[in-house]
């Protein structure tokens, strides 16, 4: 569920110089960014909060940079033809980043859309209209199994079949006649042995077009993943760039580029949904431009600077501990702070304190909590976010507030061992799903059914009061449940949260013969 944001003012720091005094002018388009008033937001009920996470979508990504502003403004304010504008917004792509050619898209989701149309239908128009219908067109994707993830639905939205392969020797028989492209997900294992460069030989004897994943990375020129023999690379380019959040960025090879922007808005094709107008475009060419004239060494000290500012704070706290970390890729490229503490001698945990933090005011977003755990990525913190943070942190460390902590339910567990049939009642629809409980004492464990994926759950059951968790693997990510619920009169009912799906009331019934002996 996307979380909103509270901002105290900082355009009395920028006019005061800011990070630029600190790092010089070519880090300021970096990093200065005068807020808007929070009255944008909280006239209709949002409350802003501070990004200590990284350049997540669902906390909005980064934000943009004056000269990205600038030229979406100045883009807003006269008519121009799409096609001659991406033609010239992809020359000087090219002249910018040393690739071959590049479009700007809808996100890089978009991207990887757009590329994956054109592998299968190029810029045959008669093939474009007819998709998703993949008769008689190349339908295959080769992806590692271990670059398999939840983006790649992106992929698989036109339809294809997903062939994972875990060897080079898996690899190397999944050519055929109806492979359309690879896939390869960014990340450390670029050069292990399924790696972009092991990939794209394989690929390269078969005539098979290969795409890279760099989402999250940093942009690196020349690009490291064609260099390294990948045909295009997707970016972001609401994240490191800081371009506009509804934008990505394509570079590669010309003549697939080029077909991959026929199969996108505004031509009638199959990506026509995913539009990216004028003022998008122009934003992007602005961040893409800005890229390297930013002092990139200078932000990553103010980086330190702000997590060594949090580290001395909660460090006072006695049994608080604090590491800088390092990043081992490209993607949220910056350092890191984890903050540990034993949760049973300060009387709070680290989801505790994360939950704090984002429910009151100023409200902080952290990196990540685990029992006695903070981590806090300082890449899409602003000057001044390191004092709000630190202090909060601190004060929750320092003096954990009383929370109430509901006492377990008293008397035995009740017998749940059995197979049960589950209605899933969701905020449309709804959904049979079946869980198969064994039972020791009060721990529960078992197998979650749904309509068509199962997985494992484990939870526990104290009096009528039960809760489990489940995970289940479908394509390229794992569907998550934590569920809550209470036995009465032989139903088992409750609710859901599903995560980023939202919540569902479930209600369970035990088959008749199912046993019910309970083991243990």
């Amino acid at each position: 569920m996307a979380k909103p944001w509270d901002w105290l003012s900082r355009r009395e720091w920028f006019t005061r110089g800011g990070l630029a005094a600190l790092a010089g002018t070519a880090a300021a388009p970096a990093q200065a960014q005068t807020r808007q008033p929070r009255d944008l937001y909280t006239a209709i009920g949002v409350r802003p909060l501070i990004n200590c996470k990284g350049t997540f979508t669902i906390v909005s990504g980064s934000l943009s940079l004056p000269e990205v502003k600038r030229a979406m403004d100045e883009a807003s304010r006269n008519y121009v033809h799409l096609d001659e504008l991406m033609e010239g917004v992809s020359k000087r792509l090219a002249e910018i980043t040393k690739a071959e050619w590049g479009i700007v898209t809808a996100g890089c989701a978009a991207a990887m859309t757009h590329f994956t149309a054109a592998s299968i239908a190029g810029s045959n128009p008669e093939r474009m209209q007819r998709l998703p219908d993949l008769t008689g067109m190349k339908n295959e994707v080769i992806i590692p199994a271990s670059s398999r993830n939840v983006y790649d639905h992106a992929i698989r939205m036109l339809g294809v079949k997903i062939i994972e392969v875990d060897s080079p020797q898996e690899l190397e028989a999944a050519f055929n006649d109806r492979t359309a492209m690879c896939y390869i997900l960014a990340g450390p294992g670029d050069e292990g042995p399924l790696g972009t460069a092991v990939v794209a030989a394989a690929a390269k004897k078969h005539g098979v077009p290969v795409l890279v994943d760099a989402a999250a990375e940093i942009l690196t020129i020349p690009n490291v993943h064609l260099q390294r023999g990948a045909t295009a690379v997707a970016y972001s380019g609401g994240k490191c760039m800081r371009g506009p959040q509804a934008a990505g960025l394509l570079l590669g090879e010309k003549k697939i580029l080029q077909a991959a922007w026929l199969n996108s808005a505004p031509h009638h094709a199959f990506g026509r949904s995913l539009k990216a107008g004028k003022e998008e475009i122009m934003g992007m060419l602005a961040a893409v431009e800005a890229w390297p004239k930013r002092n990139h060494d200078a932000e990553w000290k103010a980086w330190e600077g702000w997590l060594d500012t949090i580290a001395r704070k909660v460090s006072s706290v006695e049994g608080v501990r604090t590491q800088i970390t390092q990043p081992n890729s490209l993607s949220n490229r910056a350092p890191g702070l984890r903050i540990e503490w034993d949760p049973e001698k300060l009387g709070i945990t680290g989801p505790e304190v994360s939950k704090l933090l984002l429910d009151s005011e100023p409200r902080v977003i952290l990196g990540g909590a685990d029992a006695g755990m903070l981590s806090i990525n300082p890449y899409m913190m602003s000057p001044g976010d390191d004092q709000i943070a630190a202090g909060r942190i601190h004060a929750l460390l320092a003096k954990p507030p009383k929370l109430d902590r509901p006492a377990p339910p008293k008397g035995p567990p009740a017998e749940l061992a059995g197979q049960w049939d589950v209605d899933m009642n969701f905020t449309h629809g709804s959904a049979r799903h079946q869980f198969v409980f064994e039972q020791k004492a009060g721990a529960l464990m078992g197998t979650h059914r749904g309509e068509t994926v199962a997985g494992d759950l484990n939870g526990t059951v104290a009096a009528n009061q039960v809760r489990f968790s489940s995970s289940q693997k479908i394509e390229g990510t794992r569907l998550g449940y934590e569920f809550e619920g209470v036995l009465d009169g032989g139903t088992l009912a409750g609710t859901v949260d599903m995560g980023e799906y939202g919540t569902a009331r479930w209600t369970a019934k035990r088959r008749p013969y199912a046993s019910r002996e309970r083991r243990g």
